[in-house]
């Protein structure tokens, strides 16, 4: 394989990738609790380095270096701005914590969206998926949907209807945020759900924290990763019409 074709190969398909995180980011940066993704790279070993054998490899290509490969995508956690929005069954988190919810299998599930409503059975649930969500002990909130009005939610989570505790709503922090994927929906799942452990973040009713995503940084990265990538395809481009030139032309002369 030639390299400088290969090393320019390795530039469109990592800048491709790049931008198509940066795209999930831009189109979900409405969705309430979204956590921007951030994509990694990682510099490619040479066979020499790669294989501790300098017989495959030379000076020259040692110098040049392996180029790009895509490195696991890992997950912004920053704090989001948050947004009154009026509705008290609308909670945010202020600081290092994740609300619980219920999967389908009775397990746990965490988020950021706070976006909560009451079902028919008056279940509080999360509003873009039905999940149940728990309390402090991983038990589905149950409130009276017809004194719906009368629901307040304390900073510490505490719910109340009518000044009567009802119950404390579950907030949760992990110990290693790394370990959180993605199950979408802003849904996130920890590797080891007993690790997770009760959560000292304060909440704030009547608002929702939107995605810590900025648009027009996103657009700037966006385009220096198109920018990137036509370099490295024009590369592509003039290393194969260096190519067609040294078979057609040289070699007649030959």
């Amino acid at each position: 394989m030639i390299y400088g074709l290969y090393l320019s190969a390795t530039g469109v398909l990592t800048n491709s990738y790049r931008q198509d995180v940066i795209s999930n980011n831009l189109a979900n940066a409405e969705t309430v609790g979204y956590k921007k993704n951030v994509a990694l790279f990682q510099q490619r070993l040479t066979e020499a380095q790669a294989e501790r054998n300098p017989n495959r490899s030379s000076d020259l290509l040692e110098n040049i270096g392996g180029g790009l490969l895509c490195a696991p995508t890992e997950m912004d956690t920053t704090q989001g701005e948050l947004e009154n929005t009026g509705n008290k069954l609308d909670v945010a988190i202020t600081g290092d914590g994740y609300f619980g919810v219920q999967d389908a299998n009775g397990g746990i599930k965490l988020t950021r969206n706070g976006s909560f409503q009451l079902d028919r059975q008056g279940r509080l649930i999360l509003s873009n998926t039905g999940n149940l969500v728990l309390d402090q002990d991983r038990k589905p909130i149950t409130l009276d949907p017809t004194q719906r009005s009368l629901i307040e939610i304390a900073s510490d989570g505490q719910i109340t209807v009518a000044d009567k505790q009802v119950a404390k709503l579950g907030v949760f922090s992990v110990p290693d945020p790394k370990q959180l994927t993605k199950q979408g929906e802003t849904l996130l799942n920890y590797s080891d759900p007993n690790k997770i452990t009760p959560s000292k973040a304060t909440v704030v009713g009547g608002a929702l924290e939107r995605a810590n995503v900025d648009p027009a940084t996103e657009l700037t990265v966006l385009m220096d990763a198109q920018r990137q990538l036509e370099a490295n395809a024009n590369m592509i481009r003039y290393q194969d019409s260096t190519l067609n030139r040294l078979v057609n032309d040289v070699g007649k002369v030959a």
